[in-house]
């Protein structure tokens, strides 16, 4: 079989006799389907709120829901969006692509490097595409596209979407996105979706018109009422778009974006429960979230891991010396904080978080294996929410910056790269979004009273040097380019090799031995691998020198700056492998 699709019980499906139509719309009484250019259709009104038609038509037909003589909105299950998200959805056929990788099964979790990427930025998904041979020759094993479903206008991060089958027409249709998918699996690298289920954005979203009951009301998120996962058709609408992207689309993999705001724990345990079950047991499917809360009894079930903000922020505050904001959780010995993430892997366990008003953040995570914490330096949040979006290469002193890299890229733990990181991109990654009208105002002037907390913009006049997300000139700058890109891209590989070569065959069974602070800003920390060897870590990111540190007299595997078995040098890292006794 070289050609798939998910049967999904909402949305358009091709039929023999043409295409049928499912609606879910329990605050109408009458729905009529429209065709462009042909005949409207008035939808059958069936149990629990659903309508249905079917019309003789087929692939690339243009159609819409008629809710009133005012108002017609998109099918909010289009595999495929004529324009925008105001626009005509587009009946697709999913199996019009024949895949060239059919038998592709995915890769192994603890093979995984990620390499996470804006689709836009790169020129949609054919420029994705034709960037695969480079990421694979660096050693990457699995990229991860930031969300594609259909968003308002041409620039956005994602995160804005309101038709989560529908992948954005600004970058590409579903064969080319598919493409990109072929091409991916003919290198051996894993395709990873970054999806969005705990909002929708404010611009397109006709749900509370016509499925009020989509929403709870009651409970608030930061962009609304909460989606209400206690009703059967919201639960299926989001399980169906899970099974969509990786039965339909061959995705490898998922990353839950803030799970946290979803707060409804068997809800998340059902979704993974029911993926596990409905993919094909011989394909490797890996399930990644996005959790404030360090709920570390999730990845003690059916999900691979998640993405680990405390080690970015505590290597942020000792790159950087920043404890502003939610940096204040790390201010206090940041090197004992970090020597918690490497042994642990949450530094916060249940302790009160002064970011969080005192309140506890996390459970006990030090028995789960390391390959359950994604880790990374940064990503498009931590370098985007900042008011200049900034990246390392402007804000850590370089020998620093090399040393820390070294410690993501050799850790047990799963690295994570950013766009641009691998060739020290000096220019910044900025939010952007493609707003209008009303809209774009309060987008653009409520980032700029976010920031008004900050010293450093407390000014008007300063605030006003923050980029408005909906320039033209906010996304273009923020494309990736560094002035040494190949000293940066060989430094990289060269870890990722070493990593590929001597510690990914062992990481199953691996697990840490301990780890400790040797110094204010110094951490040495061990492992014992799969096949009884030993590695140790030891970072050092202060300037001055650590003595005494307890090191292995033998060679280190990789090192950057002065490292010996009786001194760690400042701004300083050292690799060690032992074989087993």
């Amino acid at each position: 079989m070289t050609r798939f699709a998910r049967d999904l019980p909402m949305g358009a499906t091709l039929t023999d006799q043409g295409t049928r139509f499912r609606f879910w719309a329990p605050a109408q009484q009458a729905v009529t389907l429209e065709i462009d250019g042909g005949a409207s259709v008035p939808m059958r009104q069936l149990a629990d709120g659903w309508f249905e038609a079917e019309a003789p038509c087929g692939a690339g037909t243009r159609y819409r829901y008629r809710l009133s003589p005012e108002l017609a909105v998109p099918d909010p299950a289009s595999r495929a969006i004529a324009g925008d998200v105001h626009d005509w959805s587009l009946v697709v056929d999913p199996g019009s692509y024949a895949w060239r990788n059919a038998g592709w099964s995915g890769r192994r979790w603890h093979e995984t490097v990620l390499y996470e990427l804006h689709a836009g930025l790169l020129d949609g998904f054919e420029g994705v595409a034709a960037r695969l041979p480079e990421l694979a020759e660096l050693g990457v094993t699995a990229i991860e596209l930031m969300p594609i479903a259909e968003f308002p206008g041409n620039r956005n991060w994602g995160y804005d979407g309101v038709l989560p089958f529908a992948p954005a027409a600004a970058y590409g249709t579903p064969d080319q996105l598919k493409a990109m998918i072929d091409r991916a699996h003919d290198l051996g690298l894993m395709v990873f979706l970054d999806v969005v289920y705990n909002h929708f954005g404010p611009d397109g979203n006709y749900l509370p018109v016509y499925a009020p009951h989509f929403f709870d009301e009651a409970r608030h998120t930061p962009w609304g009422g909460a989606i209400d996962f206690g009703k059967a058709p919201v639960r299926q609408f989001f399980v169906e778009n899970a099974l969509y992207w990786l039965e339909e689309y061959r995705f490898d993999g998922l990353r839950f974006d803030a799970v946290h705001a979803i707060d409804d724990n068997d809800f998340l345990d059902a979704l993974a429960a029911e993926i596990r079950r409905a993919v094909a047991p011989e394909r490797q499917i890996h399930l990644v979230l996005e959790n404030e809360s360090n709920d570390a009894e999730r990845l003690s079930r059916d999900y691979d891991a998640q993405w680990n903000d405390d080690f970015h922020n505590v290597l942020h505050v000792l790159l950087t010396g920043e404890t502003g904001a939610y940096y204040q959780d790390f201010a206090d010995r940041p090197a004992k904080r970090l020597a918690r993430c490497l042994a642990e892997g949450f530094i916060y366990q249940g302790e009160g978080s002064p970011n969080h008003d005192g309140k506890p953040r996390g459970r006990p995570s030090g028995h789960l294996p390391p390959t359950a914490f994604v880790s990374f330096l940064q990503n498009h949040d931590q370098v985007g929410n900042r008011a200049l979006g900034e990246r390392l290469t402007l804000l850590a002193r370089p020998q620093a910056l090399h040393a820390a890299t070294a410690l993501m890229l050799l850790c047990p733990q799963i690295p994570m790269i950013f766009m641009g990181e691998e060739v020290g991109s000096e220019t910044p990654f900025l939010f952007f979004t493609d707003f209008h009208h009303e809209l774009a105002d309060a987008v653009r002037e409520g980032r700029r009273r976010e920031f008004a907390k900050f010293p450093a913009f407390a000014d008007p006049a300063q605030r006003e040097k923050i980029p408005d997300p909906n320039a033209v000139e906010t996304f273009a700058t923020s494309r990736p380019r560094g002035s040494q890109a190949d000293t940066w891209r060989a430094r990289y590989r060269d870890l990722i090799a070493l990593r590929q070569a001597r510690i990914v065959p062992t990481l199953p069974g691996a697990s840490a031995l301990g780890a400790e602070a040797i110094g204010d800003q110094a951490v040495r920390a061990r492992w014992r691998l799969g096949n009884g060897a030993v590695l140790t870590l030891a970072i050092n990111l202060g300037e001055t020198a650590v003595p005494d540190t307890d090191l292995p007299s033998a060679a280190p595997i990789h090192a950057v700056g002065t490292v010996g078995a009786a001194k760690l040098g400042g701004y300083s890292f050292g690799a060690w492998l032992e074989a087993a006794a």
